[in-house]
């Protein structure tokens, strides 16, 4: 993935200025999140944009908002989505979610976030800026989540098992409940690696899944190519 582009089978992004490239987990939580058909998604951290545009895809009613704190990041994801048919209904704003107005709410919104402590820095600060939680609290993203969530609305975000359960703790004192958790493993011999997290205001019956990457034979799993499906090239 170290190219300066990346095609899809609707769209192409490139990544060449972005310090993180397009990966696994942006992918996932695009093709994993389940909504009914909201016309308000607000995108945190949008990096290349990716998530964004798996979004418009999928929704085609929605407006996507897509914030991005990196000056690079956030011209390029611009670029991407002024060059794909789904210009009309993307937006791209350069800045802090803590600078983020208040002033509309969202019936979804979605976040890869950084989540690596800030003692385990490299020496590329973009590259810090985009994993790291110097910027962008677990607090202070649940915290601007709660603000800009619609009642009816739901809060979708990918991380490791570790940070997601910090997350769901912060989450369930700011009144978001935990509604959905999707485990993702690369083979069913492997621990879980990734949980993908539906939030919601409203309380309900919890639904737990997992999702093997790959099976027996380490080919990619039926699971896997459905989800992709419609979105990357040969699926």
């Amino acid at each position: 993935m170290g190219n300066s582009w990346f095609q899809f089978q609707q769209f192409r992004v490139y990544q060449d200025r972005c310090a993180m490239k397009i990966s696994t987990d942006a992918v996932m939580l695009g093709a994993l999140i389940n909504a009914e058909n909201p016309t308000h998604i607000l995108d945190i951290g949008t990096g290349t944009g990716v998530i964004a545009l798996m979004l418009a895809q999928r929704f085609p009613k929605a407006k996507v908002t897509a914030i991005e704190i990196d000056e690079d990041a956030a011209s390029q994801a611009d670029e991407n989505f002024r060059e794909s048919q789904f210009a009309s209904r993307l937006l791209l704003i350069h800045g802090k979610l803590q600078d983020f107005p208040e002033s509309e709410k969202y019936d979804l919104i979605v976040s890869n976030p950084p989540f690596f402590p800030d003692h385990l820095k490299s020496q590329d600060p973009k590259r810090n800026k985009a994993l790291h939680t110097d910027e962008l609290s677990f607090e202070e993203l649940i915290k601007k989540c709660r603000e800009l969530l619609a009642e009816s609305g739901a809060f979708w975000v990918i991380l490791p098992p570790r940070q997601m359960k910090f997350v769901e703790v912060i989450a369930e004192k700011s009144g978001l409940c935990l509604r959905q958790t999707i485990g993702i493993r690369d083979s069913e011999k492997k621990p879980i690696h990734r949980e993908v997290c539906e939030f919601t205001f409203g309380k309900g019956a919890k639904n737990e899944i997992q999702i093997a990457l790959k099976d027996e034979n380490f080919d990619y799993s039926g699971s896997y190519k459905n989800l992709l499906s419609g979105f990357l090239i040969g699926y």
